[in-house]
């Protein structure tokens, strides 16, 4: 490591100075911290080696050969969770009997909050009984920030890493369910919609076990339905619905059903939750779920590493759709509506009891309709080059800004010192 060479040869210098002799004792007093300082220096330069060693014991490879980790970018979580969100207050695009509440309304009326412990919820009203007709209080937020994802950008000796996303990590202990519930947690792209694109990551209704992934895009986007992921397309009769257009086969887009029952619904609440993430990179759209005992370790650990995962649940392929060009500028979305297009219409065949209307009178119907969640971490793909045997970055050469401040302090108090 030829950038922290110096710093050792000086050490060594300095340390062999440290020989108790009379006569250096006498005229090199200070040679001893000298000799601390300079190895305290050896020891700045060569940590940076060190964690980039770390770092490759985590490296993945793209389809184009290229080498790279999953560095964090965003984490939502506890009591800052909200500060980074905007409460939605129009009418529901979906035509829900709900009422998007403000913020101030949320958190007056423990609609949002975030426990003691850190949990963030987020809920429909449970307590206030209706009228019919009347639509019930609950909330939908969207993230400030936007993201996009693509190739990771060129590397320089400045900077290793792509400003793209492409990760996204739910840790949930609970997510909505129950009769006339539709809740979900998606990405939704800025601008006019479909054109944009909207990833549909948890959504469901009423008491389904199943949790359903659905992509809405502009035309020119397809599922292929040769992909490899375990869960089923989702059709009309018998044939599945592989066009993504949202304005196209009464906006159903195109969607995938997970295979397992823990994937949604009170079986899923009842293992404790888990986890859901999303991948999204120039090599397609996909989807992985795992109940609370099923979480990786590599995910616990904050280093994930999707290629050990197995088959995803669900993946939208590059080859019938351009993850880069319909996926435009998303924000992350919470949300919990009730009846509406989709679980209005599907009520009467859904098993439960009376009509969707009638069962939103009574408060005690929501109780299960909340989310609780541990953390949303969104993690960025790192391009690293110049990388050699054993994980040692080529790269090195060049001194890092730390490096050099430490040397810009310390060499005049060392040349102070041996004076």
């Amino acid at each position: 490591m030829p950038a922290a060479l110096p710093l050792a040869l000086l050490s060594l210098l300095a340390v062999s100075s440290l020989q108790p002799s009379p006569s250096s004792l006498v005229s090199h007093p200070f040679s001893a911290r000298t000799g601390l300082l300079l190895l305290l220096l050896q020891h700045a330069g060569l940590s940076r080696a060190v964690t980039v060693d770390k770092r490759a014991n985590q490296l993945q490879t793209s389809s184009n050969g290229s080498s790279f980790i999953w560095a964090i970018q965003d984490v939502y979580e506890g009591k800052t969770f909200f500060d980074t969100f905007n409460f939605f207050t129009g009418d529901d695009p979906t035509h829900g009997m709900v009422n998007y509440t403000d913020r101030a309304t949320a958190f007056a009326n423990n609609l949002s909050f975030v426990t003691d412990d850190g949990k963030v919820i987020m809920k429909g009203d449970d307590t206030t009984w209706l009228k019919a007709g009347v639509y019930r209080n609950s909330v939908r937020i969207s993230s400030q920030k936007q993201y996009n994802t693509g190739k990771p950008l060129g590397l320089t000796r400045k900077c290793t890493c792509s400003t793209r996303v492409g990760l996204f990590i739910l840790d949930l202990n609970h997510a909505p369910w129950g009769c006339g519930v539709w809740p979900a947690w998606w990405t939704l792209g800025g601008g006019q919609w479909p054109y944009t694109g909207e990833i549909d990551i948890i959504e469901g209704v009423h008491d389904n076990a199943h949790n359903q992934v659905t992509w809405h895009t502009g035309p020119n986007c397809t599922l292929n339905p040769n992909a490899t992921f375990t869960g089923t397309i989702v059709g009309s009769g018998d044939k599945p619905n592989l066009d993504c257009d949202g304005n196209a086969n009464g906006n159903a887009g195109c969607g995938v059903t997970e295979w397992s029952r823990a994937s949604y619904g009170p079986i899923f609440d009842a293992q404790g939750g888990g986890v859901f993430a999303m991948k999204w990179d120039e090599e397609g759209i996909a989807v992985w779920s795992f109940y609370r005992a099923a979480v990786p370790k590599d995910v616990l650990s904050g280093q994930p590493d999707p290629s050990s995962w197995g088959e995803p649940v669900a993946a939208l392929d590059p080859s019938g759709c351009d993850p880069i060009k319909n996926f435009v500028n998303h924000s992350i979305v919470f949300d919990i509506t009730f009846c509406g297009d989709w679980a209005g219409n599907s009520y009467a065949t859904s098993g439960c009891p009376g009509t969707c209307t009638d069962r939103l009178m009574d408060p005690g119907n929501f109780v299960n309709a909340s989310w609780n969640i541990n953390t949303l971490k969104v993690y960025r793909k790192q391009s690293l080059s110049g990388l050699v045997t054993g994980g040692a970055r080529s790269d090195l050469s060049f001194p890092s800004l730390r490096q050099v401040l430490w040397l810009s302090i310390a060499l005049p108090l060392l040349a102070f010192l041996v004076m």
